[in-house]
């Protein structure tokens, strides 16, 4: 692989270099062979592995130097500090090499440097962000490409032919067409390394983000049709070519697709059987998902789309199988290469531009080029944005208008393409290239130094970072299913019935057969608290003077069980070992924050109030067709519940305790009193019109059935 990645990044292969070196002549008979040498320099040999080692060491030293100075990054953001340093290096190679090397090549771009960060983005994507809004995305990602493709390159077709482009750009319709279709996406690296750094609100940014995503499948599709038009000709083209270039729309988006989740599915069938090899988890995990951009490369799919859909989609059964450290190593790992080949990316663009021999410059073109992708990305998200906004139940403002419309930037996708193109039969080449490398550098430099203080002075709202508590998502999972079942009820088939749907299929089949028996039994999330939640409890006993107790004597089960929520808690473990400590979670002054107090109110919550429910065999209420181990136990455990609550009332009763925050109650002392005039046959005065009615019938009917026994009202 490595061999192979060399001449694409301009490097030459060692072998190649050696093959050059001059020929020992051979030895005469009478001369005697060189001795030993100590010390020889083999520089071709290391060559082309060591500079690429060279240029990754200087990526992560550049953002070393960045982050020394927070005021720095605070203001710029990375991505142009990148493009700079580039173009300084760039500069010097030039100057000392008398000629620009190590260009951002095509095939090193897509084959090496993209699939990393692609990768990243689809594996720790949020699926039910990206879910809830995949309508919003797709409109974007294939209409609005499709918008801003065809009507940039009609604006610079009908700009030549007004007279203010240049004679020598020699371009037709269909060669500013093809010019169009691969200036128009949105860059996912580019939008990736800006919008983390202003951190706007997760649906704008998962908005965005899908959309440069998505495109890929558009933009490949509109660069290959045009392509293959111009070199065909114009007079050539049929009507059957048309309807070709629409057809293959849905192969390479959904074919890409297909892929993907075709990887993501073998992934998760195979980390479910690596319980005894856990060393080569990480390896799969990156191994299948590089197969799956490759194999939809292949195919002349979309890589991208591919490559998304496979991280998203096998994220959740990998997870659950391979155990922590592996995930902890998958996680690293990915935001690393991640991390480090974007760097890469954007000091590539850098060096790119310094070498003039690849570009040609006309004012015109750039400077309407610059004009029309701004005026048609911003008029097509408005025009868009009206249209979804009819069926969203939270729509889209206009301040989030403006910033999906300045935020729609271009990067190396754009520029690796543009230098596909085939100068032969597009003459135009030279003077599309450095309108890109304008484009690129326009939307990086300018509009991201400019978009964080715009979504200050526009008071975007911005993301929060800190996860849910576990009483927010019960109560989004509640809301789940209450609009599930409305949408059940009314007959619309809507997107939670849907939702709903999958939940079940994915719960009864797909779960069963990807993930291992044990890690679907722990996935729930309200179990996974309340085991991490002992575990807390536990390390705070330890911090306070507690003993340490033996593994005979205190076991963490791995895999909490409904059936004995009792016996997995650690406090009641301890409890029964004999320790006088006191361990409930609300005496132990342990919590930090809002959230751990209010995740220690749900822990006792469930812990006390929860108990497996009646399994119903058949759509019927009566306990005939329950088991008798189960009734029992449901039976002990109800009244288990009930003894526990009767003695904690007991206790507040007799101790005088209050357990609510306002201040105590006295204590009643009329009890006698009423129990006096009971006896007597008179209703406590306490009790309204109705109730004294009740009583009085109920206390003559006990008076009658007395006396027709042969006993007193008052007793024996």
């Amino acid at each position: 692989m490595l061999r192979a990645a060399l001449p694409l990044l301009g490097l030459p292969l060692a072998g190649a270099v050696a093959t050059k070196k001059p020929t020992q002549e051979p030895e005469s008979p009478g001369e005697s062979p060189p001795g030993l040498t100590l010390f020889r320099w083999q520089w071709h040999e290391v060559e082309a592995p060591y500079l690429v080692a060279l240029w990754i060491l200087v990526a992560s030293l550049a953002k070393i130097v960045f982050h020394l100075s927070r005021k720095v990054t605070s203001l710029v953001p990375e991505s142009c500090l990148l493009i700079l340093l580039g173009l300084v290096l760039g500069g010097i190679v030039l100057a000392v090499a008398k000629k620009a090397e190590y260009q951002l090549e095509p095939g090193t771009f897509f084959l090496f440097l993209l699939p990393p960060i692609v990768l990243d983005s689809g594996y720790f994507m949020p699926s039910r962000l990206f879910f809830d809004n995949l309508g919003a995305i797709l409109t974007y990602a294939v209409v609005g490409t499709l918008w801003n493709a065809f009507t940039t390159g009609a604006a610079l077709w009908g700009l030549q032919q007004a007279g203010l482009v240049a004679p020598r750009v020699q371009a037709a319709l269909l060669d500013f067409l093809l010019f169009g279709s691969l200036i128009s996406a949105v860059d996912p690296v580019a939008v990736l390394a800006v919008f983390e750094e202003v951190h706007v609100n997760e649906t704008l940014f998962i908005i965005v983000f899908g959309e440069s995503l998505l495109n890929d499948a558009v933009t490949v599709v509109l660069y290959k049709v045009c392509n293959s038009f111009v070199e065909m000709g114009s007079a050539k083209v049929r009507a059957t070519d048309y309807l070709k270039g629409v057809a293959s729309l849905f192969v390479v988006s959904l074919g890409g697709a297909a892929v993907g989740l075709v990887f993501a599915f073998l992934l998760a069938l195979t980390t479910r059987f690596t319980k005894r090899v856990r060393i080569i988890e990480p390896l799969l995990v990156f191994l299948l998902a590089y197969a799956a951009y490759l194999t939809a490369e292949m195919a002349s799919l979309s890589a991208i789309l591919a490559v998304t859909m496979c991280g998203l989609g096998c994220k959740k059964y990998v997870e659950a199988n391979i155990s922590h450290k592996s995930r902890t190593a998958v996680k690293y790992t990915m935001k690393t290469l991640a991390s480090c080949a974007e760097t890469i990316i954007f000091m590539l663009l850098g060096i790119s531009a310094v070498d003039s021999s690849k570009w040609a410059w006309d004012s015109g073109l750039v400077l309407g080029t610059l004009f029309f992708i701004l005026f048609f990305r911003a008029l097509g998200v408005v025009l868009q944005t009206w249209v979804l906004n009819q069926f969203r139940l939270v729509p889209l403002d206009k301040i989030d208008q403006v910033v999906m419309s300045y935020g729609g930037l271009r990067g190396a996708v754009a520029f690796a393409l543009v230098i596909l193109l085939d100068r032969t039969k597009v003459p135009a080449k030279d003077y599309f290239v450095a309108t890109t490398i304008v484009v690129v550098f326009f939307t990086v430099i300018v509009q991201g130094l400019t978009i964080k203080p715009l979504v200050k002075w526009l008071k975007v709202k911005r993301s929060e970072h800190h996860k849910p508590t576990l009483n927010q998502e019960l109560h989004e999972h509640t809301f789940d299913h209450i609009l599930a079942a409305v949408e059940d009820v009314v007959g619309h088939h809507g997107y939670h019935y849907w939702r709903d749907r999958w939940e079940q299929f994915d719960k009864k089949y797909l779960s069963q057969l990807l993930m291992r028996r044990s890690a679907y039994r722990i996935r729930d999330q309200i179990w996974d608290v309340y085991y991490r939640l002992n575990i807390r409890d536990a390390i705070s006993f330890v911090d306070q003077g507690g003993h340490v107790l033996s593994s005979t004597g205190l076991t963490l089960p791995s895999m909490p069980n409904r059936n004995s929520v009792a016996e997995t808690s650690v406090t009641n473990l301890l409890r029964e070992s004999g320790s006088g400590a006191c361990l409930d979670l609300q005496v132990i002054d342990t919590v930090r924050s809002g959230r751990d107090r209010e995740d220690a109110v749900m822990h006792h919550l469930l812990c006390g109030g929860l108990y497996k429910p009646r399994r119903r065999y058949k759509a019927s209420c009566s306990h005939h067709f329950i088991s008798e181990d189960a009734q029992e136990r449901q039976d002990k455990e109800v009244f288990q519940q009930n003894m526990k609550r009767r003695l904690e009332s007991f206790k507040s009763t007799k101790h005088n305790i209050c357990f609510t925050k306002s201040k105590p109650h006295p204590r009643k002392t009329g009890r006698k009193k009423k129990e006096a005039e009971a006896t007597n046959g008179k209703p406590p005065r306490s009790l309204g019109f109705q109730d004294t009615a009740n009583y009085r019938v109920r206390a003559l009917r006990t008076w009658r059935r007395c006396h027709g026994e042969g006993r007193a009202w008052y007793g024996p």
